[in-house]
């Protein structure tokens, strides 16, 4: 109901300046402050000011006198208050609401048409997640969520750096050195059982003699040439490890869960020729310099003093060659490009799309979200074996404390179900994984967070439980009343304050989703999530639902329940976040 009434507001001031024959280039339409009873406000009077001669109160007040209330549906008054002018919903606007909410797929938006690849993750696969960059699987797999519920048609690509040295030195290990060597893996998992040989392998680079190295490097090298020259024989080496060290990879992957539709090798772009396409091509330009044995490209007329190089001398191309082919790739395939980086990446994903267009590219298509890093508490956690503290251990440490504070709440819970074993498993990976989640998509991307288990497992507080625990009680209640919801009621009856307060929360989420596709701001739908836990409690609170006292007021507020359980369970849902039925 938002969205058409925002159409609405759209179509009176657009009318109303006309008339007044003011322009309507910028309707200046806002959410009003709180304690305004309005759902949409217009600050218009502020520009047009000027232009009238007359203080913006005057203006605000020509133009509310303008507009005909009654020529809508959902817009009840217009009224003039200070600079601003006010938009009242109608009782249609609250009714209509509960009525749409009943559908489990509330707030999902129309089918754009637009089709979107998201790339995130994209680990070199050389061993298990780490911690730190826990922010690109998590909200890449939430940006993408969130596209998806806006109505795009959106694939997810996690793209696998398998053709560096760091994957040559890795199948050089792999191949040269004796698991008896080796120490005990962390895990009984193909990643953590592989990273041993790549972290023997780097070791003794490090420290060897010299003429050993040497040899060694010999053979790196002859991996690394052989990948180039499309060599069946070193694709398959190095796909083995690749795809086996993946493996284990996804199964962390999937716990947060991290879904991808394609696991997109850079390997592909060597051999299918499109990267000696794109060396070629990059030669052909202006900027391209032979110097230090190397082909690059001097962006320094763009405002780089770093030149980009994308072919060695020994004719072995680099990471940022095969991507540039890998992004073309995208854009003949997508209308749309999102990639997830890490900070550290900002340059050089500057320069890859500085010389995306160099080629020839439409860069418009491209979006790049860059994220600061996770870090945890001195002491949270410890590490093992002086490597980091991988994702698996934060997930297994989440799980752990949850099923603590789940256990404490036992006997506090309002449901007489008995809870199994099992029950208390499943809620505790609900809980624990969602507040780790939650507490990552719920911060500026920009800014470095340090997680803290506390304020993450509040129930109490601004958290996933917190949000979680709202889900499990509308549940909770529906199932007390038999699990039916009445689909004949009078939404009219919903007339308190807080009653009307979550309708109006209801009704602003397909708004939420819309913004936070197109801004590509998840911690906007996890801040949308607090308020309406917020608002649902104080429901709660000042509403009795199952001993209202009169049945037809009973049943609107059982639909206006199962309304709010549909909408905070789409909104967890597009982070990420499992809604659990009971807590």
């Amino acid at each position: 109901m938002f969205l058409t009434f925002r159409e609405e507001v759209e179509d009176a001031l657009r009318g109303a300046l006309e008339s007044l024959d003011l322009p309507t280039d910028d309707l200046g339409i806002e959410t009003p402050p709180e304690g305004v009873d309005a759902v949409l406000a217009s600050s218009a009077a502020f520009r047009l000011a000027g232009e009238v001669g007359a203080p913006p109160p005057k203006v605000a007040s020509d133009i509310a006198e303008e507009i005909d209330a009654e020529g809508y549906d959902h817009v009840a008054a217009v009224t003039a208050r200070g600079p601003y002018v006010n938009f009242l919903p109608s009782g249609a606007y609250y009714n209509e609401t509960v009525e749409t909410a009943q559908d489990e797929e509330y707030g999902r938006l129309e089918p754009t048409g637009t089709s979107v690849v998201v790339e995130h993750t994209s680990a070199n696969p050389t061993g298990p997640i780490h911690v730190g960059r826990a922010r690109n699987p998590i909200t890449g797999d939430a940006i993408a969520r969130i596209l998806d519920f806006a109505g795009h048609d959106v694939d997810r690509h996690y793209y696998v750096n398998d053709a560096g040295r760091q994957m040559a030195v890795f199948t050089w290990a792999y191949e040269t050195f004796d698991e008896d060597d080796l120490p005990e893996p962390e895990r009984e998992r193909a990643d953590y059982d592989l990273v041993r040989y790549y972290r023997k392998g780097n070791a003794y680079l490090e420290d060897a003699d010299p003429e050993d190295v040497e040899k060694a490097e010999t053979e790196i090298q002859a991996i690394l040439q052989g990948l180039e020259d499309g060599d069946e024989a070193t694709y398959e080496r190095v796909g083995d490890v690749v795809d086996t060290v993946l493996s284990g990879m996804r199964v962390t992957l999937d716990r947060l869960p991290a879904e991808f539709d394609e696991f997109v090798k850079e390997t592909r772009f060597m051999r299918d020729g499109s990267t000696d396409d794109v060396v070629s091509r990059l030669k052909e330009t202006e900027y391209a310099v032979y110097e230090d044995d190397a082909w690059q490209l001097d962006l320094s007329e763009f405002g780089f003093e770093k030149k980009l190089v994308f072919l060695r001398s020994d004719g072995t191309s680099l990471y940022t060659t095969r991507d540039l082919a890998h992004h073309e790739w995208k854009f003949e395939n997508y209308d749309r490009a999102v990639t997830v980086i890490g900070e550290d990446h900002k340059l050089q994903g500057e320069q890859l799309a500085q010389a995306l267009e160099i080629l020839g590219n439409e860069t418009e298509q491209l979006t790049t979200f860059h994220y600061s890093w996770v870090n945890l508490p001195e002491g949270g956690m410890s590490t093992r074996h002086g490597t980091g503290i991988d994702m698996d251990d934060l997930l297994d440490e989440a799980e752990k404390r949850a099923r603590r504070e789940v256990e404490t709440r036992m006997d506090d819970r309002i449901r007489d179900d008995d809870l199994s074993e099992a029950d208390v498993d499943r809620i505790a990976r609900q809980v624990g994984i969602g507040a780790v989640r939650y507490d990552i998509i719920s911060k500026q991307p920009t800014k470095t967070i340090t997680f803290e288990w506390d304020r993450a497992l509040d129930f109490e507080a601004q958290s996933a439980p917190y949000v979680q625990y709202v889900h499990a009680r509308c549940c909770g209640i529906i199932a007390e009343a038999g699990g039916d919801v009445p689909t004949e009621i009078d939404p009219s009856l919903l007339d308190t304050e807080e009653e009307r307060e979550l309708i109006e929360v209801i009704a602003r989420f397909p708004r939420v989703i819309e913004e936070a596709a197109d801004d590509l701001e998840p911690h906007a739908v996890a801040t949308y999530t607090r308020q309406f836990a917020e608002v649902f409690n104080a429901f709660y609170r000042e509403c009795p639902v199952l001993t209202a006292e009169a049945d037809d007021l009973r049943d609107a507020r059982l639909a206006l329940v199962a309304a709010a359980k549909h909408t905070v369970a789409n909104a967890l849902g597009v982070i990420g976040v499992e809604a659990p039925e009971s807590m």
